[in-house]
């Protein structure tokens, strides 16, 4: 069951990723919160809010890594809130786990390509939660070569970003 759903999932974020770039908009900053920043943009006349965070410490013994980040993405019409992803600027080894720590909590995430995903809206509700109230997130994961990567981010102005996103596209 959990393989047919990944893969569901997979075919859902293609979908997403070309139609982000046939139907979307250029995305707007709506606000700079410390370590977070706001957007919004238009997706076939719908609206899509996000915040994104970068990582203030990256580790690891590679020689060549794109942009790393992390997401919390709202699409209202779509009656999704609270998306968590990770970009870690190279592929993942195939069928890997990510773990995100925050705090006490710990969090696995499925991997595709360059991203991991939280394997349900349950863990993205809990996952955005813990960003909310928590001071560091730590992603930790390993390329398609093998190299094992940890990522550190402040959450500092993490919950008035989400903020932020929620009021934009109407998220209680």
């Amino acid at each position: 069951m959990r393989r047919i759903f990944v893969k569901l999932l997979i075919l859902s974020a293609v979908f997403f990723m070309t139609s982000i770039a046939a139907h979307a908009a250029e995305p707007k900053s709506i606000g700079e919160f410390s370590d977070w920043v706001a957007y919004v943009y238009m997706e076939e006349n719908n609206k899509v809010c996000y915040m994104i965070g970068k990582p203030n410490k990256e580790e690891g013994n590679y020689t060549k890594r794109g942009s790393v980040y992390a997401l919390i993405t709202h699409r209202p019409a779509e009656k999704s809130k609270n998306v968590f992803s990770f970009v870690a600027g190279y592929p993942y080894k195939a069928n890997s786990e990510v773990t995100v720590s925050i705090g006490s909590q710990r969090f696995k995430l499925f991997t595709q390509n360059e991203t991991a995903w939280a394997p349900d809206s349950a863990t993205d509700n809990r996952l955005v939660s813990a960003i909310r109230g928590g001071n560091q997130m730590v992603v930790s994961g390993a390329s398609a070569q093998g190299t094992a990567t940890t990522d550190t981010f402040s959450l500092k102005g993490s919950s008035a970003a989400y903020a932020a996103i929620s009021k934009e596209c109407g998220i209680k």
